[in-house]
Protein backbone atom coordinates (compact mmCIF):
# COMPACT_ATOMS: atom_id res chain seq x y z
CA UNK A 1 0.00 0.00 0.00
CA UNK A 2 1.32 3.52 -0.81
CA UNK A 3 0.51 5.64 2.21
CA UNK A 4 -0.24 9.80 1.72
CA UNK A 5 -1.09 12.21 4.35
CA UNK A 6 -4.95 12.91 4.78
CA UNK A 7 -5.96 15.77 6.55
CA UNK A 8 -9.42 16.58 7.33
CA UNK A 9 -10.04 19.77 8.72
CA UNK A 10 -6.94 19.35 12.16
CA UNK A 11 -7.02 15.59 12.08
CA UNK A 12 -4.60 13.64 10.07
CA UNK A 13 -6.65 9.74 9.17
CA UNK A 14 -3.30 7.80 8.00
CA UNK A 15 0.20 7.15 9.57
CA UNK A 16 3.26 6.00 7.72
CA UNK A 17 4.75 3.04 8.89
CA UNK A 18 7.72 3.10 7.82
CA UNK A 19 8.38 6.95 8.68
CA UNK A 20 7.39 6.70 12.29
CA UNK A 21 10.10 4.11 12.15
CA UNK A 22 12.28 6.36 10.97
CA UNK A 23 11.04 8.95 13.55
CA UNK A 24 11.57 6.62 16.59
CA UNK A 25 15.29 5.49 15.56
CA UNK A 26 16.26 9.28 15.09
CA UNK A 27 15.11 9.75 18.79
CA UNK A 28 16.67 6.93 19.69
CA UNK A 29 19.71 7.35 18.04
CA UNK A 30 19.70 11.29 19.93
CA UNK A 31 19.27 9.34 23.02
CA UNK A 32 22.48 6.95 22.25
CA UNK A 33 24.68 10.12 21.56
CA UNK A 34 24.19 11.72 25.23
CA UNK A 35 26.10 10.86 28.31
CA UNK A 36 24.21 8.01 30.29
CA UNK A 37 22.02 8.44 33.28
CA UNK A 38 21.87 6.07 36.56
CA UNK A 39 18.78 5.55 37.53
CA UNK A 40 15.29 3.91 36.85
CA UNK A 41 15.78 -0.36 35.35
CA UNK A 42 12.43 -1.35 35.32
CA UNK A 43 9.75 1.37 33.88
CA UNK A 44 5.74 1.82 33.03
CA UNK A 45 5.08 4.17 30.96
CA UNK A 46 1.48 4.43 31.00
CA UNK A 47 0.62 5.86 27.62
CA UNK A 48 3.38 4.99 25.90
CA UNK A 49 2.65 5.38 22.31
CA UNK A 50 3.32 9.10 21.23
CA UNK A 51 4.96 12.15 22.24
CA UNK A 52 5.89 12.66 25.84
CA UNK A 53 5.08 8.93 26.67
CA UNK A 54 7.05 7.37 23.70
CA UNK A 55 10.24 9.77 24.40
CA UNK A 56 9.74 8.33 27.99
CA UNK A 57 9.75 4.86 27.18
CA UNK A 58 12.94 5.72 24.67
CA UNK A 59 14.76 7.82 27.62
CA UNK A 60 14.29 5.09 29.92
CA UNK A 61 15.60 3.04 28.00
CA UNK A 62 18.45 4.09 26.34
CA UNK A 63 19.80 6.44 29.09
CA UNK A 64 19.13 4.36 32.22
CA UNK A 65 19.52 1.06 30.59
CA UNK A 66 16.31 0.18 31.45
CA UNK A 67 13.54 -2.34 30.77
CA UNK A 68 9.76 -1.14 30.34
CA UNK A 69 6.10 -1.79 29.58
CA UNK A 70 4.38 0.55 27.81
CA UNK A 71 0.53 0.80 27.50
CA UNK A 72 -1.08 1.69 24.24
CA UNK A 73 -4.46 2.42 23.04
CA UNK A 74 -3.93 2.38 19.67
CA UNK A 75 -5.23 0.48 16.53
CA UNK A 76 -3.34 -2.15 14.29
CA UNK A 77 -3.68 -1.40 10.22
CA UNK A 78 -5.84 -3.37 7.66
CA UNK A 79 -5.21 -4.31 4.22
CA UNK A 80 -7.03 -1.06 2.90
CA UNK A 81 -6.14 1.29 5.76
CA UNK A 82 -3.39 2.24 7.87
CA UNK A 83 -2.36 2.05 11.86
CA UNK A 84 -2.33 4.96 14.17
CA UNK A 85 0.81 6.18 14.47
CA UNK A 86 1.27 5.32 18.14
CA UNK A 87 0.65 1.55 17.01
CA UNK A 88 3.54 1.93 14.55
CA UNK A 89 5.84 3.85 16.82
CA UNK A 90 5.63 1.07 19.47
CA UNK A 91 6.27 -1.51 16.70
CA UNK A 92 9.64 0.11 15.71
CA UNK A 93 10.85 0.87 19.08
CA UNK A 94 9.81 -2.77 20.54
CA UNK A 95 12.29 -4.03 17.36
CA UNK A 96 14.81 -1.60 18.04
CA UNK A 97 14.69 -2.36 22.03
CA UNK A 98 14.39 -5.82 21.75
CA UNK A 99 17.56 -5.59 19.58
CA UNK A 100 19.24 -3.91 21.58
CA UNK A 101 18.73 -6.21 24.04
CA UNK A 102 16.43 -4.69 26.16
CA UNK A 103 13.19 -5.99 27.46
CA UNK A 104 9.87 -4.45 25.62
CA UNK A 105 6.57 -5.67 26.10
CA UNK A 106 3.35 -3.49 25.98
CA UNK A 107 -0.31 -3.87 26.35
CA UNK A 108 -2.92 -2.28 24.25
CA UNK A 109 -5.72 -1.02 26.30
CA UNK A 110 -8.09 2.12 28.04
CA UNK A 111 -5.64 2.57 31.27
CA UNK A 112 -8.49 4.24 32.45
CA UNK A 113 -10.21 0.65 33.78
CA UNK A 114 -9.34 -1.85 35.87
CA UNK A 115 -9.06 -4.73 33.19
CA UNK A 116 -5.60 -3.05 32.01
CA UNK A 117 -4.71 -2.25 35.75
CA UNK A 118 -4.78 -5.74 36.25
CA UNK A 119 -3.00 -6.88 33.62
CA UNK A 120 -0.17 -4.93 33.84
CA UNK A 121 0.18 -6.20 37.44
CA UNK A 122 0.38 -9.44 36.96
CA UNK A 123 2.63 -8.80 33.70
CA UNK A 124 5.15 -7.20 36.34
CA UNK A 125 4.59 -9.63 38.98
CA UNK A 126 5.27 -12.55 36.20
CA UNK A 127 8.51 -10.65 35.09
CA UNK A 128 9.29 -8.15 36.91
CA UNK A 129 8.78 -8.51 40.17
CA UNK A 130 8.58 -4.63 41.43
CA UNK A 131 9.11 -1.62 38.72
CA UNK A 132 10.91 1.47 40.31
CA UNK A 133 9.46 3.76 38.34
CA UNK A 134 5.98 4.73 36.94
CA UNK A 135 5.30 7.45 33.75
CA UNK A 136 1.57 8.42 33.51
CA UNK A 137 1.29 9.98 29.91
CA UNK A 138 -2.72 10.10 29.10
CA UNK A 139 -4.20 13.05 27.54
CA UNK A 140 -7.43 11.81 26.56
CA UNK A 141 -10.80 13.86 25.85
CA UNK A 142 -12.83 11.40 27.74
CA UNK A 143 -12.19 9.10 30.48
CA UNK A 144 -14.50 6.34 31.94
CA UNK A 145 -14.68 6.21 35.48
CA UNK A 146 -15.01 2.89 37.69
CA UNK A 147 -18.21 3.53 38.59
CA UNK A 148 -19.31 3.14 34.67
CA UNK A 149 -19.74 6.81 34.48
CA UNK A 150 -17.82 8.66 31.30
CA UNK A 151 -16.87 12.02 31.66
CA UNK A 152 -15.62 14.77 28.64
CA UNK A 153 -13.26 17.23 29.33
CA UNK A 154 -13.89 21.05 27.84
CA UNK A 155 -10.85 23.57 27.34
CA UNK A 156 -12.92 26.88 28.29
CA UNK A 157 -12.18 29.57 30.60
CA UNK A 158 -13.41 30.01 34.20
CA UNK A 159 -15.22 32.77 34.89
CA UNK A 160 -15.52 35.45 32.09
CA UNK A 161 -15.39 34.66 28.27
CA UNK A 162 -11.66 35.38 26.64
CA UNK A 163 -11.25 37.17 23.35
CA UNK A 164 -8.09 36.77 21.77
CA UNK A 165 -5.90 36.43 18.56
CA UNK A 166 -6.10 32.85 16.37
CA UNK A 167 -5.00 31.83 13.26
CA UNK A 168 -6.25 29.46 10.62
CA UNK A 169 -3.73 27.21 9.93
CA UNK A 170 -5.16 26.41 6.59
CA UNK A 171 -5.10 29.65 5.23
CA UNK A 172 -3.36 31.86 7.93
CA UNK A 173 -5.88 33.82 8.37
CA UNK A 174 -5.76 35.57 11.63
CA UNK A 175 -8.52 37.06 13.33
CA UNK A 176 -9.99 37.45 16.77
CA UNK A 177 -11.83 34.29 18.55
CA UNK A 178 -13.56 33.76 22.07
CA UNK A 179 -13.45 31.39 24.40
CA UNK A 180 -16.66 30.55 26.80
CA UNK A 181 -16.52 30.19 30.22
CA UNK A 182 -17.23 26.34 30.97
CA UNK A 183 -19.95 25.63 33.51
CA UNK A 184 -19.18 24.41 37.10
CA UNK A 185 -19.91 20.82 35.65
CA UNK A 186 -17.85 21.37 32.77
CA UNK A 187 -14.93 22.23 35.16
CA UNK A 188 -16.02 19.20 37.63
CA UNK A 189 -16.06 16.47 34.39
CA UNK A 190 -12.72 18.35 32.95
CA UNK A 191 -10.84 16.76 36.47
CA UNK A 192 -12.55 14.03 36.15
CA UNK A 193 -10.90 13.55 33.19
CA UNK A 194 -7.28 15.99 33.19
CA UNK A 195 -6.97 15.76 36.76
CA UNK A 196 -4.97 13.68 38.97
CA UNK A 197 -7.45 10.67 40.43
CA UNK A 198 -6.53 8.16 37.63
CA UNK A 199 -2.81 8.77 38.23
CA UNK A 200 -3.67 8.22 42.21
CA UNK A 201 -5.48 4.65 41.02
CA UNK A 202 -2.96 3.56 39.05
CA UNK A 203 -0.14 4.51 42.15
CA UNK A 204 -2.72 2.99 44.83
CA UNK A 205 -3.25 -0.54 42.62
CA UNK A 206 0.40 -0.81 42.24
CA UNK A 207 1.29 -0.46 45.81
CA UNK A 208 -2.04 -2.53 47.12
CA UNK A 209 -0.32 -5.24 44.57
CA UNK A 210 3.20 -5.00 46.11
CA UNK A 211 5.03 -4.23 42.69
CA UNK A 212 6.54 -0.95 43.20
CA UNK A 213 9.91 -0.52 45.03
CA UNK A 214 10.85 1.17 47.47
CA UNK A 215 11.40 4.79 46.84
CA UNK A 216 10.23 4.50 43.25
CA UNK A 217 9.83 7.49 41.57
CA UNK A 218 6.38 8.51 39.75
CA UNK A 219 5.99 11.52 37.28
CA UNK A 220 3.01 12.80 35.87
CA UNK A 221 3.06 15.50 33.08
CA UNK A 222 1.76 18.89 32.66
CA UNK A 223 1.66 22.30 30.81
CA UNK A 224 1.53 25.93 32.13
CA UNK A 225 2.48 28.34 29.52
CA UNK A 226 2.68 31.92 28.77
CA UNK A 227 0.06 34.72 30.96
CA UNK A 228 -1.40 35.18 27.04
CA UNK A 229 -2.94 31.63 27.27
CA UNK A 230 -3.77 31.75 31.02
CA UNK A 231 -7.35 32.57 30.61
CA UNK A 232 -7.90 28.78 28.58
CA UNK A 233 -5.12 27.55 30.18
CA UNK A 234 -3.72 28.00 33.71
CA UNK A 235 -6.83 29.82 34.99
CA UNK A 236 -9.35 27.82 32.70
CA UNK A 237 -10.39 24.42 33.17
CA UNK A 238 -7.77 22.40 32.25
CA UNK A 239 -5.96 24.37 34.34
CA UNK A 240 -8.12 23.54 36.98
CA UNK A 241 -7.57 19.94 36.19
CA UNK A 242 -4.12 20.66 36.24
CA UNK A 243 -4.19 21.99 39.65
CA UNK A 244 -5.57 18.86 40.94
CA UNK A 245 -3.19 16.79 39.35
CA UNK A 246 -0.45 18.86 41.07
CA UNK A 247 -2.32 18.36 44.49
CA UNK A 248 -2.37 14.50 43.78
CA UNK A 249 1.69 14.06 43.63
CA UNK A 250 1.29 16.07 47.07
CA UNK A 251 -1.05 14.16 48.88
CA UNK A 252 0.53 10.55 47.60
CA UNK A 253 3.76 12.09 49.13
CA UNK A 254 2.72 12.46 51.95
CA UNK A 255 0.50 9.24 52.20
CA UNK A 256 3.26 7.22 50.57
CA UNK A 257 6.33 7.93 52.32
CA UNK A 258 7.60 5.18 50.29
CA UNK A 259 7.37 6.90 47.09
CA UNK A 260 8.47 10.08 45.58
CA UNK A 261 5.46 11.78 42.93
CA UNK A 262 6.35 15.10 40.81
CA UNK A 263 4.68 16.36 38.19
CA UNK A 264 6.73 17.58 35.01
CA UNK A 265 5.49 21.15 33.38
CA UNK A 266 7.16 20.41 29.88
CA UNK A 267 6.45 22.95 26.73
CA UNK A 268 4.60 23.70 24.14
CA UNK A 269 5.04 21.22 21.20
CA UNK A 270 2.77 19.71 18.68
CA UNK A 271 -0.02 17.43 18.61
CA UNK A 272 -2.64 16.93 16.32
CA UNK A 273 -5.56 18.46 19.29
CA UNK A 274 -3.34 21.41 19.85
CA UNK A 275 -3.50 22.69 16.03
CA UNK A 276 -7.83 22.68 17.02
CA UNK A 277 -7.24 24.84 20.09
CA UNK A 278 -7.94 28.80 19.73
CA UNK A 279 -5.00 30.81 20.57
CA UNK A 280 -2.61 28.16 20.67
CA UNK A 281 -1.40 27.02 17.05
CA UNK A 282 -0.40 31.02 16.79
CA UNK A 283 1.52 31.20 20.04
CA UNK A 284 3.14 28.06 19.29
CA UNK A 285 4.53 29.14 15.84
CA UNK A 286 5.94 32.66 16.73
CA UNK A 287 7.12 30.80 19.85
CA UNK A 288 9.41 27.97 17.55
CA UNK A 289 10.50 30.75 15.58
CA UNK A 290 12.13 32.53 18.26
CA UNK A 291 13.51 29.33 19.91
CA UNK A 292 15.08 28.11 17.21
CA UNK A 293 16.65 31.70 16.51
CA UNK A 294 18.07 31.58 19.78
CA UNK A 295 19.15 27.49 19.75
CA UNK A 296 16.92 26.69 22.71
CA UNK A 297 14.20 24.82 20.57
CA UNK A 298 13.39 21.43 22.07
CA UNK A 299 10.91 18.18 20.97
CA UNK A 300 9.78 15.55 23.35
CA UNK A 301 12.74 13.27 23.44
CA UNK A 302 15.24 16.73 24.18
CA UNK A 303 12.97 17.79 26.65
CA UNK A 304 12.50 14.34 28.48
CA UNK A 305 16.39 13.32 28.32
CA UNK A 306 16.96 16.13 30.06
CA UNK A 307 14.55 15.58 32.47
CA UNK A 308 16.21 12.21 33.01
CA UNK A 309 19.74 13.06 33.33
CA UNK A 310 19.52 16.79 35.04
CA UNK A 311 16.19 16.95 36.85
CA UNK A 312 15.69 13.29 38.97
CA UNK A 313 18.55 11.21 38.33
CA UNK A 314 21.05 13.51 39.29
CA UNK A 315 24.07 12.98 42.37
CA UNK A 316 21.53 14.89 44.74
CA UNK A 317 18.18 15.85 44.77
CA UNK A 318 15.38 15.47 42.48
CA UNK A 319 15.37 19.58 40.54
CA UNK A 320 12.12 21.31 41.14
CA UNK A 321 11.13 24.76 42.05
CA UNK A 322 9.17 25.80 44.90
CA UNK A 323 5.95 24.47 44.17
CA UNK A 324 7.64 20.80 43.64
CA UNK A 325 7.10 21.18 40.01
CA UNK A 326 10.11 19.97 37.66
CA UNK A 327 9.87 22.80 34.98
CA UNK A 328 10.89 21.36 32.22
CA UNK A 329 9.55 24.42 30.15
CA UNK A 330 12.29 26.60 31.37
CA UNK A 331 13.85 27.62 27.94
CA UNK A 332 10.41 28.38 26.86
CA UNK A 333 9.52 30.90 30.30
CA UNK A 334 12.77 32.59 29.91
CA UNK A 335 12.31 36.34 30.23
CA UNK A 336 13.57 37.18 26.90
CA UNK A 337 11.84 34.42 25.38
CA UNK A 338 8.27 35.60 26.30
CA UNK A 339 9.07 38.79 25.85
CA UNK A 340 9.83 38.34 22.58
CA UNK A 341 6.62 36.31 21.85
CA UNK A 342 4.39 39.10 23.19
CA UNK A 343 6.30 41.54 21.17
CA UNK A 344 5.93 39.74 17.77
CA UNK A 345 2.33 38.91 19.09
CA UNK A 346 1.17 42.43 18.73
CA UNK A 347 2.94 43.13 15.72
CA UNK A 348 1.70 40.09 13.47
CA UNK A 349 -0.84 40.11 10.88
CA UNK A 350 -1.76 38.21 7.84
CA UNK A 351 1.22 40.42 5.93
CA UNK A 352 4.04 39.56 7.84
CA UNK A 353 3.06 35.73 9.04
CA UNK A 354 5.47 34.43 7.35
CA UNK A 355 7.85 36.41 8.55
CA UNK A 356 7.67 36.72 12.31
CA UNK A 357 6.37 32.88 12.88
CA UNK A 358 7.31 29.49 11.92
CA UNK A 359 4.44 28.42 9.95
CA UNK A 360 6.02 26.00 7.56
CA UNK A 361 7.81 24.57 11.34
CA UNK A 362 4.58 24.18 12.41
CA UNK A 363 3.30 22.31 10.01
CA UNK A 364 6.59 19.96 9.39
CA UNK A 365 6.10 18.38 13.34
CA UNK A 366 2.56 18.28 12.86
CA UNK A 367 3.45 15.77 9.41
CA UNK A 368 6.21 14.10 11.86
CA UNK A 369 3.79 13.08 13.94
CA UNK A 370 2.41 10.73 11.84
CA UNK A 371 5.34 9.52 9.80
CA UNK A 372 5.25 11.33 7.25
CA UNK A 373 7.95 14.39 6.15
CA UNK A 374 10.63 12.43 7.69
CA UNK A 375 14.26 12.74 5.64
CA UNK A 376 15.58 9.61 3.85
CA UNK A 377 12.19 8.10 3.82
CA UNK A 378 10.60 6.32 0.23
CA UNK A 379 6.88 7.64 0.31
CA UNK A 380 6.15 6.28 -3.20
CA UNK A 381 6.80 3.10 -2.45
CA UNK A 382 4.45 0.20 -1.12
CA UNK A 383 4.94 -0.46 2.47
CA UNK A 384 3.59 -3.05 4.88
CA UNK A 385 0.58 -1.46 7.04
CA UNK A 386 -0.49 -4.53 8.93
CA UNK A 387 3.02 -4.46 11.23
CA UNK A 388 2.45 -6.46 14.26
CA UNK A 389 4.05 -5.92 17.70
CA UNK A 390 5.23 -8.72 18.91
CA UNK A 391 4.79 -8.51 22.24
CA UNK A 392 1.39 -7.15 22.34
CA UNK A 393 -1.25 -7.62 25.31
CA UNK A 394 -4.77 -6.95 24.51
Amino acid sequence: MIVKPKVKGFMCTTAHPEGCRAAVRAQIDYVKAQPKTEGCKKVLVIGSSMGYGLASRIAATYTCGADTIGIIFDKPGKETRTGSAGWYNTVAFEEFAVKDGYYAKTVNGDAYSQEIKDEVIELIKKDWGKADMVIYSIAAPRRKTPDGVTYRSVLKTTGEEYTNKTIDLMTNEISEVTIPPATEEEIYDTIKVMGGEDWKLWIEALKSADVLEDNAVTVAYSYIGPKLTYPIYYNGSIGMAKKDLYKTADDMNSEYPDIKAYVSVNKAVVTQSSAAIPIVPLYISILFKIMKKNGLHEGCIEQIYRMFHDRIYTDGDVVTDENHLIRMDDYEMKPEVQEAVFDVWNNVSADNINEMADIDGYWHEFYEIFGFEISGVDYDSDVDTQKQIPSIVQ
